[in-house]
C-alpha cells in the first residue's frame, strides 16, 4: 500500500487548504512579545494533557511565568511532558519544532535552542504569518474566531452568536446598543438590535456565525414561548439599574437562551448563513461532555433547513453519531477542525466511516483551531497525512480509484469549505 499512499500524499501535499477554524492573533503585530516558547506552547491544548497527566494547575501557571528562568520552568513541566508526549497535542509540538526550527523534538537538550529560534520570529519584519500559513501550509485563508479587524491576507472572520444568546453582563448588552446605535429598553428593542448586529457583522465581512454554548450548557435548544423569554428579559432589566461601581453580571435563564438561539437562527436562515457549532470535547477539562453531544441539535437541523450547520471537532467522542447526522440532514456538514490533534486514530476512524456513509461534499478536512501560529503547520501536516492514509486504504481495497481519491481529497480540503465560507 506504500506506493499508493505516497502518490496520494504527494497530491494532497500540493493542495491549497481552506482552514475552517482558528483562534490566532488577528494580525501578526498582535502576537504577544513578552513571551518565550514555553509560555507560548503552553497557552492551551498540550497544557491540558499535562494537567491530565497529574501536573497541578497552579504549577502550570508558574510554568507560564516568563519572569522565572526558562530552564527552571522546564524542570517543572518536564516529567509531565514526557508522560504526555505521545498524545496528538504532544506530537504536534514535536513536528512543529522539527520543521520550523530544525530540532528533533522538545526536551531538556533542545528547549533553549528552540526558544532562541522562536524568539527571532517575534522580531519586526519577520513575516512569520506568511512563512507559516502561506509558504509552509499553503492555506488560502483561515476562518478566524472572531475579529472584524483581521488581516484579510490570511483570514476571514465569523461573528460569535453567543454574545446575543448568552450575554454574560449588562455591559455586553450596552456594547450591543453602542455597536448598533439602538437604545435597548425592552425585549423588542433587544431582538431588533440582535438582527441589526448580525447585519452589521455581515457588512463588516463575517462569513459565518459561531456558537460555543456547549461549554456552558446543553446543546438542546427547545422552542420556548415568547412570553417566557420576555419575562426573563424583564428580570434582567433589574440588574441594569445597579450603580456603575456595582458588578452587573447576568445569569440568563435557559428559556431566554433557547428563545434567542431560535431567533438568531431565523435571522441566519433569511441570510442563508453557515452556523458553526462547537460539539464534543471541551478544552481544559472539568466540564460535562454530555452537553456537547451533537445529536442534541437535531431539532435545529429540522427546523432551519436553509441554515448550513458546520458541526465541529468530529463531535469527539461522538463521531459515529456525527456520521448519522451528516447522512440524515442535507444541511449538516462534518468538520474535522481540532480533531487531528485531539486523537489521530479517532480522526482516521471517523473519516473512514464517514466516507462509507456520508456524501463527500459534507466533509471538511481541516481547521487548525490554534492560538499558536507555529503549531498550525504541524496540524495541517497531520491532517494531510491522516486523510491520505484513509484514502490509500480505500484505494488498496479497490473501493475507490486513484482518481476518485484525489478528487475527494481536493473536495474535503478546499472545495467544500470554499463553498461554505467564500462570500466574496
Amino acid at each position: 500500500m506504500q506506493p499508493i499512499y505516497d502518490e496520494i500524499f504527494s497530491y494532497v501535499q500540493s493542495l491549497p487548504i481552506i482552514d475552517t477554524h482558528e483562534h490566532l492573533p488577528y494580525r501578526e503585530d498582535q502576537r504577544e512579545t513578552d513571551t518565550d516558547v514555553l509560555r507560548e506552547y503552553l497557552v492551551h491544548y498540550f497544557s491540558s494533557d499535562l494537567v491530565a497527566a497529574g501536573m497541578k494547575r497552579a504549577d502550570m501557571e508558574a510554568a507560564r511565568d516568563v519572569s522565572t528562568p526558562l530552564m527552571e520552568r522546564w524542570k517543572m513541566v518536564e516529567p509531565y511532558w514526557q508522560l504526555a508526549r505521545n498524545t496528538g497535542y504532544g506530537r504536534a509540538l514535536d513536528l512543529t519544532v522539527q520543521k520550523l526550527y530544525g530540532f528533533p523534538r522538545i526536551d531538556a537538550s533542545t528547549i533553549e535552542g528552540v526558544n532562541e529560534a522562536f524568539r527571532k520570529t517575534l522580531q519586526p519584519g519577520q513575516n512569520h504569518y506568511r512563512h507559516v500559513l502561506k509558504d509552509l501550509c499553503n492555506i488560502e485563508f483561515s476562518v478566524l474566531d472572531s475579529d472584524f479587524n483581521c488581516d484579510r491576507e490570511f483570514f476571514r472572520t465569523i461573528y460569535n452568536l453567543d454574545e446575543l444568546v448568552l450575554p454574560k453582563s449588562w455591559d455586553a448588552i450596552d456594547e450591543l446598543s453602542q455597536d448598533t446605535g439602538m437604545s435597548i429598553t425592552s425585549f423588542d428593542d433587544y431582538l431588533q438590535a440582535c438582527d441589526a448586529m448580525i447585519q452589521l457583522a455581515l457588512d463588516k465581512g463575517a462569513v459565518a456565525l459561531k456558537c460555543h454554548a456547549a461549554y456552558f450548557r446543553s446543546l438542546r435548544f427547545d422552542n420556548v414561548p415568547r412570553c417566557e423569554a420576555e419575562r426573563c428579559f424583564r428580570d434582567m432589566l433589574d440588574v441594569r439599574g445597579r450603580s456603575a461601581w456595582n458588578p452587573r453580571p447576568l445569569q440568563t435563564a435557559k428559556a431566554f437562551q433557547d428563545y434567542m438561539m431560535h431567533h438568531v437562527l431565523h435571522c441566519a436562515s433569511r441570510h442563508r448563513l453557515t452556523v458553526q457549532i462547537h460539539t464534543g470535547l471541551q478544552e481544559s477539562g472539568n466540564n460535562d461532555i454530555a452537553n456537547a453531544n451533537p445529536t442534541l441539535l437535531s431539532n435545529l437541523f429540522i427546523q432551519y433547513p436553509e441554515v448550513k450547520f458546520d458541526i465541529f471537532h468530529i463531535g469527539y467522542p461522538y463521531y459515529h453519531e456525527m456520521a448519522a447526522l451528516g447522512k440524515m440532514f442535507h444541511n449538516v456538514y462534518l468538520d474535522m477542525c481540532w480533531a487531528h490533534i485531539i486523537s489521530p486514530a479517532a480522526s482516521m476512524q471517523a473519516l473512514d466511516e464517514w466516507l462509507d456513509s456520508v456524501p463527500v461534499n459534507k466533509i471538511l478536512a481541516f481547521g487548525g483551531d490554534y492560538q499558536i501560529i507555529d503549531a498550525v503547520y504541524a496540524h495541517q501536516l497531520m491532517a494531510r497525512q491522516h486523510v491520505s492514509k484513509v484514502l490509500a486504504r480505500k484505494v488498496a481495497e479497490g473501493i475507490f480509484t486513484m482518481k476518485d481519491a484525489k478528487w475527494m481529497a481536493r473536495r474535503m480540503f478546499y472545495d467544500n469549505p470554499k463553498a461554505l465560507f467564500d462570500r466574496a
